[in-house]
């Protein structure tokens, strides 16, 4: 091969070399590129056996121990209104006054009434003596005796009507009197002074709020869980509950529940537990809406945040990080979900590691680095 040849041939391969050189390059750099976008960085949890109190929260429906519409009993005008809406009363303080007159009239017509009925009487029974002692001599027939008997039975039952009569015209009088039905607070007064009310009328509402009841649902499963715990510690005081206001506040002093209702609702599936909250400052009132916060302490569990959990077809499924940072999905059987927590009942054990977040982009196989997270900063978020 000529020297011009040889020259000729390699200006010919540099430029073949530089391009593969080139190409290798970028194919090293994309690879290094792909392998960094592939090692994320993500929190990951280490599952721990252990005791925790749970908290249950459920929505209150908050109803004074008493709450009685305050109606009308008689028809008439509003005369005088003594009292103002959201002040507090007594047992037996007038609030209403209806217009009286029509009825003090009755009452009068009725004792007048009784007074006839019993002069009647009085004639009937010196009647009956009178011919009582003409039939003793023989005088007159003793029938006239049976007439004279039965026309003194009959003034007597006039008697005993005009004192019913004139017993429902003192109690409708009475009526035109309204009185608070015991201690409490008086609602809003929808009418005022002159307005005609009928038999039935509503005037106000009066609330004791001295204590109140919560009543709030509870799922079949979290009720069962709740039995459980009193039969197996009954010790316990396992009916103490909390109370979060609508402002996130807490309440106290805590409540007790005091009763549960006998049967499912069909339509939610839940049950109806009632408790009794204390209220000595009056800050409860009748209508008012909060939190019941139910606690249960639990043994040797396993808790898994719901923020790691994804479904696929009904079942759940984690992230379970090897430790080469590899995670694999991994199924698991939950005995129960909570607010923030899944009870593990199979499937996952103490000191197997799950990614707690970020889970949407991994695939199966990813590899991941760590970045260690503590169930108690979870539990004191959660909560």
């Amino acid at each position: 091969m000529s020297p011009k040849y040889r020259r000729s041939l390699v200006w010919l391969l540099l430029p073949t070399l530089s391009i593969a050189g080139a190409s290798c390059t970028e194919t090293s750099q994309a690879d290094n590129t792909k392998t960094a976008v592939a090692v994320e960085v993500l929190p990951v949890l280490e599952l721990v056996a252990q005791d925790t109190v749970l908290h249950h929260d459920y929505v209150a429906d908050i109803q004074s121990i008493k709450n009685v519409e305050v109606r009308a009993r008689v028809q008439g005008f509003i005369e005088k209104i003594y009292v103002d809406e959201g002040k507090e009363v007594k047992a037996g303080q007038p609030l209403f006054r209806i217009n009286d007159a029509e009825y003090k009239t009755q009452l009068a017509k009725a004792r007048a009434n009784l007074s006839n009925a019993v002069a009647q009487s009085r004639v009937a029974q010196l009647e009956a003596e009178r011919v009582r002692l003409l039939v003793d001599k023989k005088i007159i027939a003793k029938s006239e005796l049976e007439v004279a008997q039965a026309k003194l039975r009959a003034a007597q039952a006039q008697i005993d009507e005009a004192r019913s009569a004139q017993s429902t015209a003192a109690l409708s009088l009475s009526y035109t009197m309204v009185r608070a039905p015991f201690d409490g607070i008086i609602d809003r007064i929808p009418l005022k002074v002159g307005s005609l009310v009928d038999n039935g009328t509503l005037l106000t509402t009066v609330s004791d709020n001295r204590a109140v009841y919560a009543y709030f649902g509870v799922s079949e499963g979290e009720y069962l869980e709740y039995i459980k715990t009193r039969q197996q510690h009954p010790s316990r005081n396992n009916n103490s509950v909390q109370l979060i206001l609508a402002d996130g506040s807490q309440y106290t002093p805590p409540g007790k529940i005091e009763t549960v209702e006998s049967e499912f609702n069909e339509g939610t599936g839940s049950i109806s537990f009632r408790a009794r909250f204390d209220n000595p400052h009056k800050i409860l009132k009748h209508g008012a809406t909060g939190r019941v916060r139910l606690s249960n302490t639990v043994h040797d569990v396993v808790l898994v945040p719901q923020k790691a959990v994804f479904e696929i077809q009904d079942k759940n499924y984690v992230f379970v990080v090897d430790a080469a940072g590899k995670v694999k999905q991994k199924s698991f059987v939950p005995s129960t979900r909570l607010s923030y927590f899944y009870v593990v009942k199979s499937g996952l054990k103490p000191g197997e590691k799950i990614v707690y977040e970020g889970m949407q982009d991994l695939r199966e196989g990813a590899t991941i680095r760590p970045r260690p997270v503590l169930m108690g900063q979870i539990l004191a978020g959660a909560h």
